[in-house]
């Protein structure tokens, strides 16, 4: 996914960069450092492409990764 598309996802999604890259446990520069390379990996496209989507059928996606933190934390 080229890296336009990805920002303008992001965007769509109401999440910033940096709290994308913070649902993900992420460092917020690994997230931007893709606009050098001018795309992103697939499975960052899933995602943000997942929860633009999400955001556009009124589902809430925070539970789910509340959710997943949990159990990194059992």
């Amino acid at each position: 996914m080229p890296y336009e598309e990805f920002q303008r996802l992001i965007g769509k999604s109401g999440l910033s960069i940096k709290e994308f890259a913070t649902l993900l446990e992420m460092n917020p520069n690994s997230i931007t450092n893709y606009k050098k390379v001018g795309k992103v990996p697939k499975h960052i496209a899933v995602i943000v492409y997942l929860l633009s989507t999400m955001k556009d059928d009124g589902v809430d996606f925070y539970p789910i990764f509340e959710k997943i933190k949990s159990y990194s934390q059992e």
